[in-house]
Parts: C-alpha cells; sequence; structure tokens
C-alpha cells in the first residue's frame, strides 16, 4: 500500500521530506509519496457561471434590480487558479496511483488547510480513494512522524467538519458581493464612475477608520484649570475630587509647599511583549517608512530562503519544538541583530510565549541564520534588514529577564488628599532588547515613571489640561483595532490592507500619509454609505464565525445561514439608499442617470485577459451584444455615432486603456489615423499630408465650418497628438508654403 501525503506548500513538503525520510520512501513501515499545492489551487467561478445560462445575465449585471441573488440558483463550482496548471498535473500525477491520500495541509481553527486539500482532491477527481487527515503543532519532524502514525480515516470528504466550516465561510464572503455591487450602483447614481468593495474586512477597516478621522476632527479642545502638587524629581500629586476651572485667574491659591510622605514602596515586573503577527509586524514597518505591500513582498522572499519563519501565520507563540529549536541559534541571531547576549538570562521557556498549540508559531527568525545585517540587505534589500532586525529583537526579548521596577505611593503632607506614584526602574530585562513602542509617538509612555522616585517635598502649581483628543488613525491604531475586534487574522489584515492602500489599485479605500491614515475618494463614499449597515457592523464577522462553529458541529444547514444573507442585502440596500442622500450633500453630488454598463473578460488587454466594465453607451450609439463581444475580443468595430453638436458622423474604433484625471479606465477608443487625412470636411492632397507631416504650415482654402461656410485657414499636423492644429491669427515667422487647394 502506498500513502500519497497531499501538503499545503512547497515548504511544507520539504519539512516532511526531513521528517519521513525524503520525497518519497518508506516510513513506519509503509510506502508514501508527498505532493505539494501552493495554497489554494481552485476558486468559485463568477456568479453567471455559476447559475443556468437563462439566469446569466441577472448575476452579470450590476444594477439594483437584479439584487439581493437567491444563493439557490448556484452550484458552486470551482474553477483552476491562474498559473496553477503545472502544480495541480504534479499534484494528480504524485497521488493518482496511491491507495490511500493523506491530508497533510495546515491544521488552522478557520478550517481553511482543509478546505484547499478537499477542493484539490474532489476537482482532480481523487476521491474515491481511501482518505485520511494528519494532525500535528506544528512541522517539526517529531510532530509530523507523529502525526503519520496517528493519521485519521476521513469518512467524507463533504462531511468533514474543517471542511464545512471553511467552505460556509467562503460561500459568505463570495456573497458578499452583492454588497459592493450595490453600493457601486449607488455611486454612479451620484455620478461616481468608482467601484465600492465592500465586504467583512474592508468595511470594517473604513468604518473604523472614517469613525476615527470624524472624532479626531471634530475634537474642540475645552482646557482646563486646576491645582496640584509637584516635588524636585517631576512626581505630580493630584486630588481626583479638586474642582477644575476654566481660567487659571479662577484657581484659588490656598496651598503652600509641603514635605512628602512615602506610603509604601512594592517591586513589580513586566513580562516581555508578546510574539508579532504580520499585522503587527507591518505596523511596526510602516513607522519606518516600509508600506505594508513592500513588507509582504520581502517577508515571502525572506520566507522562501528560511530566513524568516512563514509569514501567513495566525499563531501568537511558539511550540516547545520550535523554541527548542531556535534557541541553540540564539547568540548567533544575537550577534546579527545586534544585542548584547548579557541579556540572554531567560532561556528557559516562557509559558506566555512557549506552548503546545498552532501550527507554523508566530513569526520569528528562520533556521538560516544571515551572516550579518548588512548580508541580509544585500540579499533583500533596506525592508529585509529592518524586518530582519525587528524579528530577532522581538524573539530574543523572550529570553531576556522581566523588567522590574518599585512602585513608590506617596502623599502630600499637608494636604494628604494629594497623591502620586512613581515607577522606578531597577532592572530594565527584555527592555534593553526590544521595547515595541520606542519612538512612537501614538504610544503613550508611562507618564508615572521616574528615575528617582517621589522627592522630599512638593509645591503647588496651577495645572493646564484639556479633554483628550482622539488619536489620529495610523495603520498601528487600526491594527490593534481589528484585533481587538477579531476581524480577520494577522496575514489577511495586512494583505487587505495592502491592498485597499494601494497607490496602483483603480480605487482605493484608504491613502497613508506618512504615519497618518486617511479616507480615499472611495473610501469616504464607501464610509458615508456604512451608518447602520449590516456590513458596516464590525460584529458581524462574531455572527459568521458563529454560524463556521454550528455548520462544523452539524447543528445547522449552512444553506440556511446562508438564505439569511438575502434579507440582510435588501436591508442593507435601503439603508444605504437612503444614506445615499446625506452622501451626496456632504460630498457635493448629484443624483444622475446610471450609465448602463457592459462587462466581461477582456482578452487583449495589455497585461493579460482581465474581466472589465466599460460605458455600454458612446456618442449616442449603444453596443449590441455582439459589437461588445468583439470589442472584448479585441476587434475593431464601426458604426453612426452622434457628435455633442447633434451631427451624425461613421466612428470606428476598439477597446482601449484611457486616462482621466490621473485615473485610468476602460472604454471604447474612437480610432485616429497615423496621417493628416482631412479636416472640416476638406480632404488632404498627398503633396499636402506629405508636407504636414515634415512639421510645415500650409495655408489652404476649402474648409468648411459647422455652420457650411467655406473658409480658409493655416494648419499643421500635431503628429504626437495625431491631429489638424489650426493657426489662426498667427504672426510668428514660422515657415510656411502656400499650397495650392
Amino acid at each position: 500500500m502506498t500513502v500519497g501525503i497531499l501538503m499545503e506548500k512547497p515548504s511544507a513538503a520539504r519539512n516532511g521530506s526531513k521528517a519521513w525520510g525524503g520525497t518519497k520512501g518508506t516510513f513506519d513501515g509503509v510506502q508514501y509519496v508527498i505532493a505539494h499545492a501552493r495554497g489554494h489551487l481552485y476558486e468559485f467561478v463568477a456568479p453567471d457561471k455559476m447559475v443556468d445560462p437563462s439566469l446569466a445575465g441577472k448575476y452579470k449585471n450590476w444594477d439594483l434590480a437584479n439584487l439581493p441573488w437567491d444563493l439557490g440558483d448556484f452550484s458552486w463550482a470551482n474553477e483552476p487558479i491562474k498559473d496553477t496548471t503545472q502544480v495541480r498535473n504534479d499534484v494528480k500525477q504524485a497521488l493518482s496511483g496511491c491507495d490511500e491520500i493523506a491530508i497533510a495541509t495546515d491544521w488552522d481553527e478557520s478550517g481553511e488547510g482543509d478546505a484547499i486539500a478537499i477542493n484539490t482532491l474532489v476537482e482532480l477527481g481523487l476521491t474515491g480513494k481511501k482518505i485520511s487527515r494528519l494532525h500535528f503543532t506544528d512541522e517539526s519532524e517529531k510532530s509530523l512522524q507523529q502525526a503519520f502514525k496517528d493519521r485519521r480515516p476521513v469518512q467524507s470528504v463533504y462531511d468533514h467538519p474543517a471542511f464545512k466550516k471553511a467552505r460556509f465561510r467562503s460561500m459568505f464572503d463570495f456573497a458578499s458581493m452583492q454588497w459592493s455591487r450595490a453600493a457601486t450602483h449607488v455611486a454612479r447614481q451620484s455620478g461616481q464612475d468608482t467601484v465600492l468593495r465592500q465586504g467583512r474586512l474592508k468595511s470594517a477597516m473604513v468604518k473604523l477608520v472614517g469613525d476615527q478621522l470624524k472624532a479626531y476632527n471634530d475634537y474642540v479642545k475645552w482646557p482646563f484649570f486646576q491645582n496640584r502638587f509637584r516635588d524636585e524629581n517631576a512626581v505630580v500629586y493630584t486630588n481626583p475630587d479638586e474642582p477644575r476651572f476654566d481660567r487659571a485667574d479662577q484657581v484659588p491659591q490656598e496651598y503652600t509647599a509641603s514635605p512628602v510622605v512615602k506610603d509604601s514602596a512594592e517591586m513589580r515586573r513586566t513580562t516581555p511583549p508578546k510574539l508579532l503577527d504580520l499585522a503587527a509586524l507591518s505596523s511596526m514597518l510602516v513607522s519606518k517608512g516600509v508600506k505594508a505591500q513592500l513588507t509582504l513582498k520581502t517577508y515571502q522572499a525572506m520566507y522562501e530562503q528560511q530566513v524568516v519563519s512563514y509569514p501567513r501565520t495566525e499563531d501568537k507563540t511558539i511550540t516547545p519544538q520550535q523554541h527548542a529549536e531556535l534557541a541553540p541559534l540564539a547568540d548567533r541571531i544575537a550577534a546579527v541583530a545586534g544585542v548584547d547576549t548579557k541579556h540572554l538570562t531567560h532561556r528557559e521557556p516562557r509559558k506566555t510565549h512557549v506552548k503546545p498549540v498552532g501550527a507554523h508559531g508566530a513569526n520569528r527568525p528562520g533556521p538560516n541564520v544571515p551572516f550579518s545585517l548588512e548580508d541580509v540587505e544585500q540579499r533583500f534589500g533596506t525592508a529585509g534588514r529592518i524586518i530582519y532586525q525587528t524579528l530577532a529583537k522581538n524573539y530574543l526579548a523572550m529570553l531576556a529577564a522581566d523588567y522590574e521596577y518599585e512602585q513608590q505611593k506617596g502623599h502630600v503632607e499637608k494636604f494628604p488628599d494629594f497623591k502620586g506614584v512613581a515607577n522606578v526602574p531597577k532592572k530594565m530585562g527584555w527592555k534593553s532588547v526590544f521595547d515595541p513602542d520606542a519612538g512612537d509617538e501614538d504610544t503613550a509612555g508611562n507618564e508615572d515613571e521616574s528615575a528617582h522616585g517621589l522627592g522630599t517635598s512638593a509645591e503647588p502649581y496651577v495645572h493646564e489640561g484639556a479633554n483628550k483628543c482622539p488619536k489620529h488613525p495610523s495603520m498601528k491604531w487600526l491594527m490593534k483595532q481589528l484585533e481587538k475586534r477579531d476581524v480577520g487574522t494577522g496575514a489577511t489584515r495586512t494583505s487587505t490592507y495592502s491592498e485597499v492602500t494601494s497607490a496602483k489599485a483603480k480605487n482605493p479605500l484608504l491613502v497613508e500619509k506618512g504615519k497618518k491614515l486617511t479616507l480615499a475618494s472611495a473610501g469616504e463614499m464607501s464610509w458615508l454609505l456604512l451608518p447602520d449597515t449590516r456590513i458596516g457592523d464590525l460584529s458581524l464577522t462574531e455572527e459568521i464565525y458563529a454560524g463556521m462553529r454550528a455548520v462544523a458541529e452539524g447543528s445547522v444547514d449552512p444553506d440556511q445561514l446562508l438564505a439569511r444573507v438575502a434579507d440582510w442585502v435588501r436591508e442593507d440596500i435601503e439603508v444605504m439608499t437612503r444614506n445615499a442622500d446625506a452622501m451626496r450633500a456632504t460630498l457635493g453630488l448629484t443624483k444622475t442617470e446610471v450609465v448602463a454598463r457592459a462587462e466581461g473578460v477582456w482578452t487583449a488587454a495589455p497585461d493579460g485577459p482581465k474581466k472589465v466594465s466599460f460605458k455600454k453607451v458612446w456618442a449616442g450609439h449603444q453596443f449590441t451584444d455582439d459589437e461588445i463581444g468583439r470589442l472584448l475580443a479585441g476587434e475593431e468595430i464601426s458604426f453612426e455615432a452622434m457628435s455633442k453638436a447633434g451631427k451624425s458622423f461613421s466612428a470606428k474604433g476598439r477597446l482601449g486603456l484611457s486616462e482621466f484625471k490621473g485615473r485610468r479606465y476602460v472604454g471604447f477608443r474612437l480610432k485616429v489615423p497615423d496621417r493628416p487625412e482631412a479636416w472640416c470636411k476638406r480632404s488632404f492632397s498627398e503633396d499636402e499630408k506629405r508636407a504636414l507631416e515634415a512639421g510645415q504650415i500650409l495655408e489652404l482654402d476649402g474648409f468648411v465650418s459647422k455652420n457650411d461656410k467655406a473658409f480658409s485657414a493655416k494648419v499643421s499636423w500635431d503628429a504626437k497628438a495625431k491631429r489638424i492644429v489650426p493657426h489662426f491669427g498667427d504672426k510668428k515667422s514660422k515657415p510656411r508654403v502656400k499650397a495650392r487647394a
């Protein structure tokens, strides 16, 4: 018997090969062969391809009249993801001859690894074999070896709990496209040819940033003045019942200097900061000028060379085995990162950081330790250098001692209601290695920290304070808000953030300005449409996760849960329609007639086939279905059009890329002659064409105006713009030729 082991990615297959003794062979008396995917190999087909052909038009068109969808119409069919042909062929070839197929993809809470494997087996026609599942906490040799021995049978791939859970979530996320179509339709009703992407994570980001920006921009400072005391060590003593006044001259001068009484002194400590996920790491790098997209790209390249660990992990801790593998490399890692090993005094596994759960473990340095930071920078650029040093210091901090300080509490002797606190650092511990908040203006320091502790005497003074100003949103702030609300994983937050802030995106939702985060034009429109919608409710993710658990347990039918989506979409369309009036008023827009649009795959696109949407009407002519098909195929079409002056003319052209106010779009492009052919109803002779192409200005007769009046004019040819340029009243001494009409 031969067991085919399907792993999620090439790196996992390499670890499996080390654990079992090669890409194929015998382990524990059983023959095996390893195959690997490359993440997801399949995805749902487009909505219009998932329904009966008679319904295709409804699910292809973005009009509100076609929403909400009836998800019962969907076949939920999959199609291969682009550029995965070779991987799929390799998997099928490796597993076809096996008697048993063991799923060894990532074992995670979302069930995503099981979805990757089962979708692959189903589409490749391999589910008729015996199927089993390997469960492992990480990809260490010991863990993988034991998982192979303890593999468990999968009775039915379709009833496999982890697969059902992941499939339900992917079906909901696919169905959430309806919200994007609804919001986009509202935008077009407002004269904006903008695609507004809505979804659980994108909408959450927009809602959080928009609300915080409003709070920040609406902030009004309300100063107050109050009596307080301050000693010679700058420790402040306050009385919570002390009255506040609107002006400094209103504060009564009723206090005098007084000795300070120390009430207590207690030693306290804090453990090292938690290990980083990709969102936290990327947030730190943004503050150093490294964009999220570059972080993702660079980290992936570093991971492929095993310089850092697997990027898309959901783990916040590492396993005992991972700790044991990395601990012997600690001194080498410290030398590269510039950390003095004298601080690494706590090398035993910390219960807060090392736990026997998880898969890939938190982000950390990999087994291939570079020679130096200069070596890292030479191979992976400045971003790679910052990534490695940050990860290294974060990991090494957990090998350092706790940060210890003495907390001193005291009061003003004559006025005991005024009390003060001083935290006196005693042992810097992990702070000597890595402080995640160092230099971060958005993170408030410990205002009670004092190198000298409580003083001996305190003087009264009038303190000026104010209501606290909300923080301006930043990536770091946003990622903390999303983590607090459990919306998305660290890796998903980072990749989605990269997508919605990309300067190359057609309709970005957010804009980075240094460390600050604001709403892009599309983001502001989305935010104004979101109030009181379900898609804009941050608790939606919690509801979906509860549904995932219920589906996995078999206590609820996923179709019943998905049936609720139609009501949610219907309700949100009503809410968005109401919000649209306020949105238009805020942005100075007016309600307009929605321009009909054609959609499809533009096979002749400059950068390869892609789905596009373009105006269905050009110069008064509405493209027929046949013309739309020919345009998408890259063909040239001709038709009778109408000018703005109401004149009929023959138009010829094809689909192309154009730009308006810095935004690129796809649309019909009128064919422009490469040579000067005619102007104002007068055709040029061959001699005239050659003269114009040579850059000469010709003085010619026989032109006809819009009012059908004949006139003479001096003209030249703009070769770059491919158009005739008239020179009315031109008195410059540029060479010109008198030509015959």
